[in-house]
Formats: C-alpha cells, sequence, structure tokens
C-alpha cells in the first residue's frame, strides 16, 4: 500500500541541530555535511509517481512444488526481478470523444466474488484439492482479472498462512516481482524474511488512523502488472481493504475535467523537507548562495538514491510556515491505455496524494500524525504537469467520483483480493485492533501474451 516518500530519515537529526542552533555561524562544511548524509536514505511507506518510460518483460517465475509441506516459498528465496517499468504507452488523440464511446457502452463488471463452496469445495476440502481446483481454473480467474479488474477469493482455508497463499498464486500462474519500493525502501515481509515474496500491506498501529486514499501502486519508474491482498487476520474493527475501477473513474469524470488533465497532464510534489527556516535568519546577502548551496546538495544526493527525476524548489509552509524544499516527480498522464486489453483507464492517485483531500479526510478520521521525525517528509500534493495548482472544485470532483465507485471489502482470514494494478486502484479504511494483512506483487502472469489485444482493435 502507498504513502507518501519518506526519504532522507538519517539527515533529518542533524538537519534538526542546524535548526536549533538557528545557524548563528554559518559553515558551507556544516551544511554540506548534512545534506551530503541523505546518500543514506533509508525510506517507509513510499509512493513516488513515475517517468515515462515502457516496461520490459521478465522472465521470473516461482516454482510450484507438488509437495504442501514444502511449499515454494520456503523452498526459493532467491530476488525475484524488480517490478517492471511503467508502462505509460502513446497519447490517446480526442480524449473526449474517446471518453463519448466508452460511455455508450455497458459498463464493465467489477471485482465477483468466488466462494469455496461455490465451486464445490467445504471446510473438509483438503489444500491439495484447493490447489487443484485452482490450478484447473488458473486461466478463467485471470481472464476473470481481465474483464472485471479484480477478483475477491473467500471460504478458501488454503490462504490464511502464508504457505498457502504462496501456494495460491503459484497454482495461477502469477510471476512474482520485488516490492516496487524496493529501489527506495525496504517494506517489511510478512515473516521477516529477505527476499520473502509476502510484504506487510500498512498494519502498523501508528497508521491505524490514516484513511490510505485510493491509488495505483507505482515508486519511481516502475508498476507492478497485478497484486494479491491477503487477510490473515482482520481488524476488530474496520480496516476494510478498498477496491475501485479505474475505467469507471475515467467514464464517470466530466469531459471537460478528462480533457483539462489529460492535456496539461499531472505531477506530484513526493515529500517536503521543512527544515531551512535558519536560512532566513542569515544576512540578506547570504541567503540566495547558501539556498543554491543547499538545493543542489539535496537534488545530487537524493537523485543518487532513486530510479527516477525529482525537481527540487523553494516553498513556504509545512509546518509553521518555515522554509521548505519541495519535491516534485515528473508529468504524467491521469489516463492510460490497459497494457493488455488497450481500454482507457484511470492511473491517478490524486485520491491518496492530494494533501487538500487528506486534510478534508481528517476532519473525518483524525490528524494524520505526521508532526516530526521522518515523518514531517511525508507530505504529498498533486498539481498539474505545468506546475498549476488544481482548484478546489477539480479536486472535489475526483474526489467525488472516486468515492462513488469505491467498494469496502471486509475481509476475514484466507480472503485474497486478486486485482490488475493498471485497472483497479487500491486503499485501506482506518481501523482499530490488530491488522494483519499481506500482500503479493506481480510482474506479470504466464498467458498474458496470448491474452493481448492487438492494438487499433479497441477504441
Amino acid at each position: 500500500l502507498l504513502i507518501p516518500l519518506s526519504p532522507v530519515t538519517c539527515v533529518v537529526p542533524t538537519l534538526r541541530r542546524l535548526v536549533e542552533v538557528k545557524m548563528v555561524k554559518f559553515s558551507i562544511p556544516a551544511v554540506a555535511s548534512a545534506i551530503a548524509l541523505a546518500a543514506c536514505v533509508t525510506t517507509t511507506d513510499a509512493f513516488v509517481p513515475a517517468s515515462r518510460q515502457h516496461s520490459v518483460s521478465s522472465q521470473f517465475g516461482v516454482a510450484s512444488k507438488s509437495n504442501v509441506n514444502q511449499l515454494s516459498m520456503t523452498a526459493t528465496l532467491e530476488q525475484p526481478p524488480l517490478a517492471p517499468l511503467t508502462v505509460w504507452g502513446d497519447r490517446i488523440e480526442n480524449i473526449r470523444d474517446i471518453q463519448a464511446e466508452y460511455r455508450k457502452r455497458p459498463a464493465p463488471g467489477f471485482a465477483p466474488t468466488i466462494r469455496a463452496s461455490d465451486v464445490g469445495l467445504d471446510s473438509s476440502s483438503s489444500k491439495e484439492q484447493q490447489i487443484a481446483y485452482f490450478k484447473e481454473n488458473a486461466t478463467a480467474i485471470k481472464q476473470m482479472m481481465q474483464d472485471n479488474s479484480a477478483v475477491v477469493f473467500r471460504e478458501f482455508s488454503l490462504m490464511k498462512e502464508q504457505d498457502g497463499f504462496v501456494a495460491f498464486y503459484e497454482a495461477i500462474g502469477m510471476k512474482t516481482c520485488l516490492d516496487p519500493l524496493h529501489s527506495v525502501s525496504a517494506r517489511p515481509t510478512v515473516d521477516g524474511k529477505k527476499n520473502s515474496p509476502v510484504y506487510e500491506a500498512v498494519n502498523k498501529e501508528s497508521r491505524k488512523n490514516f484513511f490510505i486514499g485510493m491509488h495505483n501502486e507505482f515508486v519511481g519508474t516502475r508498476a507492478p502488472r497485478a497484486a494479491a491482498f491477503v487477510c490473515f487476520k482482520a481488524a476488530e474493527t474496520g480496516g476494510e481493504f478498498l477496491i475501485a475501477d479505474g475505467r469507471a473513474m475515467f467514464r464517470d469524470l466530466s469531459p471537460e475535467l478528462v480533457e483539462k488533465l489529460y492535456n496539461r497532464q499531472i505531477r506530484y510534489s513526493v515529500m517536503e523537507l521543512p527544515f531551512f527556516g535558519w536560512i532566513d535568519n542569515l544576512p540578506e546577502i547570504a541567503q540566495g548562495p547558501v539556498q543554491g548551496l543547499v538545493k543542489g546538495l539535496a537534488s545530487a544526493a537524493i537523485n543518487a538514491k532513486v530510479d527516477f527525476s525529482v525537481d527540487l524548489r523553494w516553498g513556504e509552509g509545512g509546518y509553521d510556515n518555515i522554509k521548505m524544499l519541495q519535491a516534485r516527480a515528473p508529468s504524467q498522464p491521469p489516463i492510460v491505455r490497459h497494457p493488455v486489453t488497450g481500454e482507457p483507464t484511470w492511473f491517478c492517485n490524486v485520491h491518496s496524494h492530494s494533501s487538500k483531500l487528506r486534510k478534508d479526510r481528517e476532519s473525518k478520521y483524525g490528524a494524520e500524525r505526521f508532526e516530526d521525525g521522518a515523518s514531517q517528509i511525508n507530505k504529498s500534493d498533486m498539481f498539474f504537469g505545468d506546475d498549476g495548482d488544481i482548484t478546489d472544485d477539480d479536486l472535489k470532483e475526483m474526489d467525488d467520483v472516486t468515492y462513488k465507485n469505491v467498494q469496502f471489502v471486509k475481509m476475514t482470514e484466507g480472503d485474497v483480493v486478486l486485482l490488475d494494478n493498471y485497472k483497479c486502484m487500491h486503499g485501506r479504511n482506518v481501523f482499530d485492533g490488530t491488522r494483519k494483512h499481506g500482500v503479493a506483487w506481480f510482474e506479470g502472469w504466464e498467458g498474458e501474451e496470448e491474452m493481448k489485444v492487438a492494438p487499433g482493435s479497441v477504441p
């Protein structure tokens, strides 16, 4: 799951010390040393928009094991491949006309449910019987995911534990990849093992009050093709997994907003460094050169660590309206053609990334607790691709259309949501109690090439 980028965590204490002493005796080496520490960046819970690159395919797949007691998760812990490069595709000409054409068509289905009891299985069915069902119906299940953006599985005891969950997605031929945060972070795995294929899905008690807005998973230049989210323990209250169809978002937004967003594109600010109020206390003649030095050092350190281009710019805001550096990712289209079906789909994380929408949610769910330490960097926002501000009215429309299409999926132990990352956004409701959900990311699946629609065969 995705929340904003939080790099430079190891440089925060040093910057803080610089602020506390007000930089009475400004020292270029002191600032240079502080910013250079950003080279040791470690990030947690990161989300960053991708630059416009086409995806490449990897041939990695975790081999299935016939012995359920020796499932593949423990049999091979070799590092999976990186998540594939984001597929932005060609520009969609006449976006309003394309939207009008799809509005005339029947709305596609979304997120059907497969229950064990509906396919001839029950509580007495063995793990081998359940795996056999998934293997026999693997092609149909993956086609259902493509047709409906997501599939919900319930009542299968197989997926109540990690080994069985891995056996499930191997049986249907999903190809695992590294967590998309891999280049900038180390999201914890469920079992704590390095290269384990199942990651924690934002279960921290410190984030229970944080409503995770709807988003597609992409970080830097990379985006998984698909994902499977599993419930190992449901929260006592709340904690629902949220899903929404990107194709429906594209249909339901007003043509005027679709055209405006698509033509101007969008870009995100992915972090804020609110530690530079001390610069205002320097002699005026020194402020400009110091800002240039700090910005250059920070930009070099951050860009050396991550696999996307970050544009740093000065501003005021964040905490107490002090001087800050804001990092913005490259512009990107909010709508893309699906890599397999060619359908236009909403691929834009405004709901999770807009500062305005997050603040609006605070009135309902409480503060996000972004108050100190590395959390101060966990600030994001959204702009047009030309850096213009998006109006409150436009943000409200996107928010309203998002909630119109959101489904709250209350998962219980063993439930799984298999989703196409380009067609289906996901999020998480606030919760109380102990929640343990996991996620596996996929670079693709067996039979994906055979499913691809010929270019030009869809509007």
